[in-house]
């Protein structure tokens, strides 16, 4: 007996599903400059390396016993190799009900995580769905209790890479899917993330807005951070997600990945002795630092349009991926904000998840003052950032390379008994609080009472300026080391060598550290 014709059918209505909303509806969206869900999936896959799980799923028609039409549920999901690496991607298809919620098999997408997790491989989300329908309920003939589990997904954040790709116009559940995850992306002019779209805002509330003013970059990337990262286009978005996934490893059993590097450890760089000027006010673009000191073109950039007082991203030091984080004086001074406070959070529990070490090159004046700060939270912000950084576990290191002053300012430092090192540059100076502000406070009757209370304030403050050298308080072993600037690389490739020792004992799920959207 031979099942040929059985494998023929099989061979037909694969090809019926392949053809995901017909040739009008792909080639509608195609014509608004979007790839289809198998474009993207084929574009992010190392070639040859997908293997579809459910390609027959859907919703068939039938000619008596005889299929006539196969509509494919509106995901594709499966198996890839990104770099050489497995990984499960699951892709929403826009050309089938716009990727709405009724015409979804749910079993596929919890297939999916269960398999990730499972597997123990990165889970990527390519989304560009609208989420529920209310066409569902004459499907179902009744209405159902919201409600769903949550608890793989939640789950997937402890063990394994997640991210997640707006490519299109997501809202409802895929919209939260969106921030279920360690990275996120958006690709520019084309995607879309909100709660819920115009019409329901209009029936709710009585109010008319386009998606784009509800839910486009300008929203979701620099205003709330909801979205790490904005792509000029599809490919720009599949690159952000490949980039971000070759720091990290498989999943929180493995160590992070090394890749072979093609520049010199011991670089020393003439550049970083004069990176500062002697104006401890001065302005400068942090950037050129952190390109002299990682190893070149490694630095991965994560939510450059959020919370800009603070760099972070993630890097490679002798080939090692670590991240990083810096303060930026081109913004606010530099001064840790709430939206820096949420994401250098996110990166602290990023690094402790996955075990990268964490390198901060520390030029902190404080936390922002005001009250639009206050009025945002930054107390608290600043509280949860303090609490993570003490439960950390991560091998950190710091170098101050200039001022490091009040609560915000102690935050470079980690106490307890996990890996932890720290230098300063000559340029370094610290303290509980400004000279400058400190002063108008603590000797504000001694100046109020002076013949010229403008003098007399000056001169307090540059006698107090004399005492703040660096050096004395290295002397008092209130500094461990004061380093050239130029060893900063050595030195710290050496802490990121020593640090891959200790991971080893690490690996697994990290108990002292939540990890949260």
């Amino acid at each position: 007996m031979s099942w040929r014709k059985e494998v023929e059918e099989l061979r037909r209505r694969s090809e019926m599903a392949r053809q995901m909303g017909g040739p009008e509806n792909v080639a509608f969206h195609r014509n608004l400059g979007k790839l289809n869900v198998r474009e993207r999936i084929d574009a992010l896959a190392d070639p040859g390396s997908f293997e579809e799980i459910g390609v027959l799923s859907g919703h068939p028609e039938w000619d008596g016993n005889k299929l006539s039409k196969l509509t494919p549920t509106n995901a594709v999901t499966g198996v890839i190799k990104i770099g050489g690496r497995k990984a499960m991607v699951v892709g929403g298809d826009f050309t089938i009900r716009g990727g709405a919620g009724d015409a979804s098999i749910p079993g596929k997408g919890i297939i999916s995580t269960r398999m990730a997790l499972t597997h123990r491989i990165p889970y990527v989300r390519l989304l560009d769905a609208s989420g529920g329908s209310v066409k569902s309920l004459e499907k179902a003939e009744r209405t159902g209790i919201p409600g769903g589990d949550r608890s793989i997904e939640a789950e997937l954040l402890y063990h394994v890479p997640v991210v997640s790709a707006v490519m299109g116009t997501v809202a409802g559940l895929p919209a939260i899917q969106s921030v279920y995850c360690h990275f996120n992306v958006m690709v520019k002019g084309k995607g879309r993330v909100f709660v819920a779209g115009p019409p329901v805002l209009k029936a709710a509330l009585g109010v008319e807005i386009h998606k784009d003013e509800l839910g486009n970059e300008e929203v979701q990337v620099r205003k709330s951070g909801v979205i790490a990262n904005l792509a000029e286009n599809e490919h720009d978005a599949i690159d952000q997600i490949k980039r971000f996934l070759s720091y990290l490893p498989q999943s929180v059993w493995q160590m992070p990945p090394r890749v072979e590097p093609e520049d010199d450890v011991n670089r020393r760089e003439d550049g970083l002795v004069d990176a500062l000027l002697d104006n401890p006010r001065a302005i400068y673009d942090p950037y050129p630092i952190l390109k002299m000191v990682l190893d070149r073109d490694s630095f991965f950039e994560i939510q450059p349009y959020f919370g800009q007082p603070r760099i972070t991203g993630l890097a490679r030091v002798n080939g090692y991926p670590v991240g990083v984080m810096m303060n930026n004086p081109m913004h606010k001074g530099g001064a840790l904000d709430k939206d820096g406070g949420e994401k250098t959070a996110r990166l602290l529990q990023l690094c402790d998840t996955f075990h990268l070490p964490l390198v901060y090159f520390v030029d902190e004046p404080g936390f922002m003052v005001g009250l639009e700060e206050e009025e945002k939270g930054i107390l608290r912000a600043g509280a949860r950032l303090g609490a993570l950084t003490a439960l950390s576990q991560t091998p950190y290191i710091s170098f101050i390379i200039r001022q490091v002053y009040g609560v915000a300012g102690g935050l470079h430092y980690r106490g307890g008994t996990h890996m932890y090192r720290r230098y300063a540059w000559p340029s370094g100076h610290w303290g509980a609080m400004h000279i400058e502000g400190g002063v108008a406070a603590a000797y504000k009757r001694e100046i109020e009472s002076a013949p010229d209370p403008d003098a007399k304030r000056k001169e307090i403050e540059e006698r107090l300026n004399e005492i703040r050298s660096p050096f004395r308080t290295a002397h008092a072993f209130g500094i461990e080391d004061i380093i050239d600037p130029r060893d900063t690389r050595p030195l710290l490739a050496s802490f990121v060598e020593d640090a891959q020792e200790i991971i080893r004992t690490q690996l697994g799920p990290t108990s002292r550290i939540p990890y949260l959207p």
